[in-house]
């Protein structure tokens, strides 16, 4: 049974989930990146210089909590998992981020191609990702974003095997979603951006590929999580890979005709 935006975050605040895809079909999911105000202005030129894999959809300035994204609830509890960094080291992976949070975080909601996945499946484009039951697989690529302040690392995608007769339709659809990543930054061969092997993603889970589909890449909203493990700020919250934050804010506010 589909739940609402709230329903979501009210069982994300009790249960473990493998992943929000496919959740509230029709509402704009959400990465996080949360940092003490010392980091916030060059994240902030960091994802300016890089809009693709870092479309800011939402600021919660220090001490803030909840939002119009998230009314009535609280960025510390309402995503499934988080994880920590501590000089870009993973230290923790919490389902309750309370413990690391103060007054000092500021939190950036980066867009998630998540949020356009419902307009694929309504097209007909099966995801194998949904139908196997699995997280989207995100992988590092070679290409590397450009540098701001104390950040710089590499882009992160995620993959969608897509059928073959539809990979158009799919560019075609991602493309009016520009404030969730858009429109592919690949298509077909991995070796292009550096991935050896689609069986062994960097965060994620491996999907199977159904015959006569064709591996899709996005840019995806883990690359400041990349970012921060290349940069070594002294903290960092963020969502875990495929535990998005599910906003109130519906996903035709972000389709351009």
């Amino acid at each position: 049974m589909s739940m609402t935006p709230a329903e979501v975050r009210e069982y994300a605040r009790q249960h473990d989930m493998i992943t929000t895809a496919g959740h509230a079909p029709g509402f704009m999911q959400a990465n996080l990146l949360a940092v003490p105000q010392e980091y916030a202005f060059d994240f902030l030129l960091f994802a300016q210089r890089n809009p693709k894999p870092c479309p800011i959809v939402g600021v919660l300035e220090a001490g803030q909590y909840s939002s119009e994204l998230l009314p009535g609830g609280d960025i510390r509890t309402d995503i499934p998992g988080y994880r920590v960094f501590e000089n870009g080291e993973l230290v923790a992976e919490p389902a309750d981020a309370r413990e690391y949070y103060n007054d000092d975080i500021v939190s950036f909601l980066i867009g998630c191609s998540f949020t356009f996945e419902t307009a694929l499946q309504d097209a007909g484009i099966k995801l194998p990702h949904i139908e196997q039951g699995k997280n989207v697989a995100m992988y590092k690529t070679n290409r590397a974003c450009k540098p701001a302040g104390v950040f710089s690392g590499p882009m992160v995608v995620s993959m969608r095997p897509i059928p073959e007769d539809r990979v158009v339709d799919a560019v075609r659809i991602a493309s009016r979603y520009p404030s969730v990543h858009g429109a592919p930054v690949h298509i077909g061969d991995p070796a292009s951006l550096g991935i050896a092997d689609l069986s062994m993603p960097d965060f994620g889970e491996a999907v199977d590929i159904p015959d006569n589909h064709v591996p899709v890449f996005w840019a995806c909203g883990v690359t400041p999580q990349a970012a921060v493990m290349d940069s070594k700020p002294g903290l960092a919250i963020t969502h875990a890979p495929g535990k998005m934050l599910v906003t109130d804010i519906k996903d035709s506010e972000y389709l351009i005709p």
